[in-house]
C-alpha cells in the first residue's frame, strides 16, 4: 500500500462492525444530501472501515472535474490524484495525531469535536485550490472508534495549508497542531463584544464603512476603530479573514 495512503487510515483501524453498530445506519446518507441542497459547501460522507465514501454531493469545488460516479469508484484513492504531495504529508500528520487526541477522549464525549484544517486540491489540469476541510464524527462503534465522519469542504479564505484546529461544541476551548512538534496546544476563542458581533454581521450583508456607521448612529472613524479591534482579536489582516474566523470559532 502507497505510504502517504497508508498514513491517512492507519491510526484507526476498524477490524469488525456489529450488528449494534448496523442500526445506526438507517438513513444517515438521506440527511447528508438533504443538508447539502442547502449549502453551497461540498459534503461527503468517509467510511474508515472500507476507506470509501458513502457519498458525496454534487458541488464542484470537492470533485475536482470528476464525477460524483467517478469520485464514489475511487474512494480514498481519489485523494492521492487530488491533494498535492507535500499536503498528502501533512494530512497523514493531521490524521495520527488527531486519532491519538481522540483516543484520550471518553467515548460520551466523542461526538462533539470538530476538526478544521486547509489544504490544496488539485483538478485534472493542474490547478491547484486552497480549500478547508470540517470534519465531524458521524457513526462510532460499539467500542468508540470513528466508524463514519461528516466532512464540509469549502473555499479556504487562508493564504497557506494547515491551520489545524480542534474545536469541541459548547466549550471556548481551542487546540491548535503545533505541526513541527507534532502536539496539540491548548488555547481559548477569542471573544469580541456586542458591538464588533453587530459590526460584523453588518460586514456580512455586504454594507460598506458608512452604511454601517448610519445604521449604527455613530462615525465612520468609529467603525474603523472597531474593525481594527475585530483584527487584532482574530489575527486577520483583512475583513474577509476576520468573517471567516468568526464564523469558524461560531462566533456570529
Amino acid at each position: 500500500m502507497d505510504k502517504q495512503l497508508a498514513g491517512l487510515y492507519s491510526r484507526n483501524p476498524i477490524f469488525k462492525v456489529s450488528e449494534t453498530d448496523q442500526f445506526q445506519l438507517s438513513n444517515y446518507i438521506e440527511v447528508a444530501k438533504a443538508l447539502s441542497q442547502l449549502t453551497y459547501q461540498s459534503i461527503y460522507i468517509i467510511d474508515y472501515q472500507t476507506m470509501v465514501f458513502d457519498y458525496v454531493s454534487d458541488n464542484p469545488l470537492f470533485l475536482c472535474g470528476y464525477t460524483v460516479h467517478e469520485v464514489l469508484g475511487m474512494g480514498y484513492d481519489f485523494y492521492l490524484k487530488t491533494i498535492p504531495a507535500k499536503d498528502l504529508e501533512m494530512l497523514a500528520i493531521v490524521n495520527e495525531t488527531g486519532f491519538d487526541f481522540y483516543e484520550n477522549i471518553p467515548v460520551d464525549e466523542r461526538k462533539k469535536y470538530s476538526i478544521s484544517y486547509d489544504f490544496y486540491l488539485m483538478d485534472k489540469a493542474g490547478k491547484q485550490t486552497l480549500v478547508n476541510q470540517q470534519l465531524t464524527p458521524l457513526l462510532l462503534t460499539a467500542e468508540g472508534k470513528l466508524w463514519k465522519s461528516l466532512c464540509v469542504v469549502s473555499l479556504s479564505t487562508q493564504k497557506q495549508p494547515g491551520n489545524i484546529i480542534i474545536n469541541k461544541q459548547g466549550v471556548d476551548v481551542i487546540w491548535t497542531l503545533d505541526v513541527a512538534k507534532r502536539t496539540w496546544v491548548k488555547s481559548y476563542k477569542p471573544k469580541l463584544g456586542t458591538k464588533e458581533i453587530e459590526i460584523l454581521r453588518f460586514y456580512m450583508q455586504g454594507m460598506t464603512i458608512e452604511q454601517i456607521a448610519a445604521k449604527l448612529h455613530c462615525t465612520a472613524d468609529n467603525i474603523k476603530y472597531y474593525r481594527k479591534k475585530i483584527f487584532e482579536k482574530l489575527d486577520a489582516s483583512n475583513i474577509t479573514e476576520a468573517l471567516s474566523s468568526a464564523l469558524k470559532y461560531k462566533l456570529l
